[in-house]
């Protein structure tokens, strides 16, 4: 019985990141992330995405408060935001998150604040997105860890 339910988990595991890259939410970087992950480092994927977002985080905020300053002119800033965003998004498989930022990154180059707080709303917008389907493959990583008998600090 054990094993079904492992089995159930795992297929449910693959479905849901059949979807995230047939959605472009994903790309083969994430994949080569997984690869790195092994019995020494059973929460590498999980450690490293969970860095991801708290950087994230800390970036939308600045650029959420770069933008709501309504005396504000230094887009060049917002690009250096944008470009640590896309860099981090691409290191993590992060493709739709890294291609609104590009889209974002074109609207600051041309000092466009409306084309810059539409840009800002997409990438929140996908970054939660993101976050969301992260937790769900998470959270069926560490019950099928769990059906298993196999347990790691989490």
């Amino acid at each position: 019985m054990l094993g079904l339910g492992v089995d159930r988990l795992q297929a449910d595991i693959n479905r849901l990141l059949t979807s995230l890259f047939h959605q472009g939410v994903l790309d083969e970087q994430f994949l080569q992330l997984q690869q790195l992950q092994d019995e020494t480092s059973p929460t590498f994927v999980y450690d490293v995405i969970n860095i991801y977002f708290d950087e994230s985080e800390k970036l939308l905020r600045s650029l959420r408060l770069l933008l709501m300053d309504r005396e504000f002119s230094d887009y060049k800033k917002i690009g250096l935001h944008l470009n640590q965003l896309v860099g981090s998004s691409s290191s993590i498989g992060a493709r739709r998150v890294r291609n609104v930022c590009v889209a974002f990154r074109s609207a600051s180059e041309l000092n466009n604040r409306p084309g810059c707080l539409r840009g800002l709303e997409v990438v929140e917008h996908e970054y939660n997105y993101l976050k969301n389907m992260m937790h769900e493959l998470f959270q069926l990583e560490q019950q099928r860890l769990l059906a298993a008998g196999v347990r790691y600090p989490m």
